[in-house]
């Protein structure tokens, strides 16, 4: 009965860590789309119309 306890753990933290992996790969897209496509904001606009 251990022994599953144990092994159900094992399955949590692979769970755990698959979940937790999938959220800092979003973060690096969404932090390389920041990059490559910078939001233009309405200070920005109003200068180059200047």
């Amino acid at each position: 009965m251990l022994a599953n306890f144990f092994a159900s753990l094992k399955v949590m933290g692979l769970g755990m860590l698959g979940i937790f992996s999938v959220a800092v790969v979003l973060v690096i897209i969404m932090i390389v789309l920041n990059k490559l496509f910078p939001a233009k904001h309405e200070s920005d606009e109003k200068t180059q119309e200047d």
